[in-house]
């Protein structure tokens, strides 16, 4: 029997993809959580054949579990899901070890088609994501300062460019004030900013928000 697990702090985005994933696979059980700390306690109590996560939700990101998940379980494959294009997280998350990248607009159809590829053992990557790492050949050096980011600094970056304060963000991601301060000043160092202002204006011109 197929071994499914979703994880997604939204319940109507969970039904949906459980609907989908039954309508392809009847026979297979479909278990959901709805934060990455229950995540990372049922892939480690049980055996799953398929993980599908969001990258953003309460707590611990989406990233953070993929890791964890793959120091302990290294062939076992994961899909991530965001509302983010896919042109921000996917060539992250494939190098953090995902199987796959898919954006929540996606059609059902390529939700589906991502199960089979990564069940086979396979990655699933789309046009769009195959042509942007074989572009990352050519322009390592010219890459942008973003991509410089640790996956919580990127995290953190987006939120202080959407104008979210040091409280607001360590309320949403369960960390000290302190420590979300220390991100900041990491990542104002390594682009070279001086302001959440200069954020916020280079997350616009590189169309991170």
């Amino acid at each position: 029997m197929l071994r499914i697990l979703i994880a997604d702090d939204h319940t109507v985005v969970r039904r949906g993809l459980k609907q989908i994933l039954h309508e392809e696979f009847p026979s297979a059980r479909v278990e959901e959580v709805s934060d990455a700390e229950d995540l990372l306690k049922l892939v480690l109590k049980e055996e799953w054949d398929v993980v599908i996560s969001d990258i953003s939700m309460p707590g611990k990101s989406g990233l953070e579990v993929l890791q964890a998940i793959r120091q302990n379980f290294p062939k076992l494959p994961v899909l991530i899901l965001s509302v983010h294009p896919e042109d921000q997280y996917a060539v992250r998350v494939l190098k953090a070890g995902a199987s796959g990248f898919l954006n929540k607009d996606s059609a059902p159809d390529e939700l589906v088609k991502a199960v089979h590829q990564v069940l086979l053992g396979k990655k699933y990557i789309t046009t769009t994501i195959a042509e942007r790492l074989a572009s990352m050949l050519d322009q390592d050096a010219q890459r942008p300062l973003h991509e410089n980011l640790s996956d919580r600094e990127f995290e953190v970056l987006k939120m202080l460019a959407s104008g979210h304060s040091v409280s607001d963000i360590a309320e949403k991601l369960s960390l000290s004030a302190t420590t979300v301060s220390t991100y900041r000043a990491r990542i104002l160092l390594k682009m070279n900013l001086k302001s959440n202002a200069d954020l916020t204006l280079y997350a616009i011109n590189n169309k991170l928000m």
